[in-house]
């Protein structure tokens, strides 16, 4: 803290007023402690043969000849030397006022008005700038978005007058705010990055317009809201990589640190950090035996504007390719044919390309070959193919992981094959069909084929009816059915009638129901039954 002092010594700085006919007024200042000295005349040659001082009207010292006066004691603040000067020790606030001094000479005498002032300050002249922290430095620092309040106080005798005034990068020296008093405040809400700079508070004294100043520099930090950037780039060497990160916008400039992470956002850098500095942007460049398939790359940013868990990352999980799509193509002689091959999985993302033939040759672009690329979909077409072009490709990805491919093997196929084939498809329809209309008919007839004895005599003897009864005695069974005449036709028709004859193991249960007459049942058929001929 700086504290400003009043030295012992008489202050030099006057000024004069008439305050009557032939007489005039020296004011002086002294600050508490200081030994001031207050002249009676001006001209110091001739010695008054006495001398009186009065203040405010009141006497309150006088002295005769000097050789009859006593030597002052010394606990004595006011003394009167020989040339009729006031004389006080230890300058006290009570001490100022207006002063009169009678010199008496042989031939006249005169009158000296003096005005005394006794004046301190300003002193310790103190700030108070918060929330904020201070640096080692003892430079403070708040945060964008705070509500920041500035406080200025100080001590002055008899008054001062207080104000803040600003230093910054757009403002070259601006007054902010002034008034009397023995503080004086304001405060800033949602400062922003433009009001930081040099804040000083002046502390000016109304009497001796003696002044002191207290500065502070102010810094305001500031982190942007959105995440690091990170990117890649790849190496001369397709197996090289390079990983960059950047977060632009922050004050001060923020340490960045690459480094692996195998857990979810938030955590620490686990495993090697490969990188870290105080940047805008950090890069790392790694080859591939430093990556594999699953890997986290995490770029973290720190940064003092971040409160704890609110950091600022971005990362990268790497992956191997993996190229998709059909493995067996086949074409006729002489169309287009397109083989299609997928890679979308792959970070960073791989490097597409075709190969032909076991050796793997290149495939060029041109009239026969026409390459294109839709997103993950990288389509080779082959004109006008032909048998020089069946074999097998290879959809080769590449990546700084490592290398997959998809094996395509390409079938060209001549116009005959495709004659036999569709010559081929339509007997199997054939043989198909001929097969249900037999098994629909087999069905339809199956009760004709059960009681029957088969195919043969289906056309034959269709005129017959079939008759049955309930009796184990064929005898009885031909007796009791008539014969009808012939028919022209040359078949029979024959009367069934059932008889019901009770069996031996029920005779004794139905004597009492049965009547003498048995009871006859007569069907006549009217379709000829070909099953069973009598």
């Amino acid at each position: 803290m700086k504290v400003v002092t009043t030295a012992a010594f008489l202050q030099l700085c006057f000024y004069v007023t008439v305050s009557g006919e032939g007489s005039s007024e020296t004011a002086f200042t002294a600050a508490p402690g200081d030994i001031a000295l207050l002249p009676c005349y001006t001209d110091g040659n001739v010695t008054p043969s006495s001398t009186r001082w009065m203040k405010n009207g009141r006497e309150i010292i006088s002295r005769g000849h000097p050789a009859a006066e006593p030597s002052p004691s010394p606990g004595q603040r006011l003394t009167v030397l020989d040339n009729g000067s006031l004389n006080i020790q230890e300058v006290v606030e009570g001490d100022e006022g207006s002063y009169l001094c009678n010199a008496t000479f042989p031939n006249n005498t005169i009158q000296t008005r003096v005005q005394l002032q006794v004046v301190s300050g300003p002193e310790n002249v103190s700030t108070s700038i918060g929330p904020a922290a201070a640096l080692p430095n003892g430079t403070l620092v708040t945060y964008r978005g705070s509500t920041v309040s500035f406080n200025c106080s100080g001590s002055s005798y008899p008054s001062h007058n207080l104000s803040w005034s600003f230093i910054g990068v757009s403002s070259s020296n601006g007054s902010l705010v002034s008034g009397a008093g023995s503080w004086l405040d304001f405060r800033i809400e949602d400062i922003q990055p433009a009001a930081q700079g040099e804040y000083s508070c002046r502390a000016q004294n109304t009497v001796s317009l003696q002044a002191a100043n207290r500065s502070t520099q102010l810094l305001v930090y500031y982190a942007p809201e959105r995440h690091p950037e990170c990117l890649w780039r790849p190496g001369e060497d397709p197996s090289h990589v390079q990983f960059s990160c950047t977060w632009l916008g922050a004050y001060p400039t923020p340490t960045l640190s690459w480094g692996e992470n195998h857990h979810s956002r938030g955590a620490d850098l686990e495993g090697h950090v490969y990188a870290s500095d105080v940047a805008d942007s950090l890069a790392v460049a790694m080859n591939r035996s430093l990556l594999f398939d699953g890997l986290t790359l995490r770029c973290a940013a720190q940064h003092p504007a971040l409160a704890p868990g609110q950091e600022k990352e971005c990362s990268f999980t790497l992956k191997n390719p993996f190229p998709e799509g059909e493995p067996l193509v086949s074409a006729l002689d002489g169309t287009n044919v397109t083989l299609t091959c997928t890679e979308a999985s792959s970070l960073p993302p791989a490097n597409t390309t075709w190969k032909r033939g076991t050796k793997q040759e290149d495939v060029a672009p041109g009239s026969k070959y026409v390459l294109s690329v839709d997103g993950p979909v990288f389509r080779l077409t082959i004109v006008n193919v032909s048998r020089d072009d069946e074999g097998v490709y290879f959809c080769r990805s590449e990546n700084p992981l490592g290398v997959r491919e998809l094996e395509v093997y390409l079938t060209v196929k001549t116009s005959s094959a495709y004659t036999g084939a569709i010559i081929g498809v339509f007997l199997a329809a054939l043989v198909v069909g001929s097969a249900a209309i037999i098994a629909k008919t087999v069905y339809s007839s199956r009760h004709r084929i059960c009681l029957g004895s088969g195919f043969g005599r289906m056309e034959e003897d269709q005129g017959d009816v079939l008759s049955l009864v309930e009796s184990d005695d064929e005898q009885i069974f031909q007796d009791a059915v008539p014969r009808l005449p012939p028919v022209t036709n040359g078949h029979h028709t024959t009367l069934v009638q059932i008889h019901r004859i009770p069996s031996s193991d029920h005779e004794d249960a139905d004597v009492a129901d049965t009547s003498p007459q048995h009871q006859e049942d007569t069907v006549q058929t009217e379709e000829p039954v070909d099953l069973v001929t009598f």
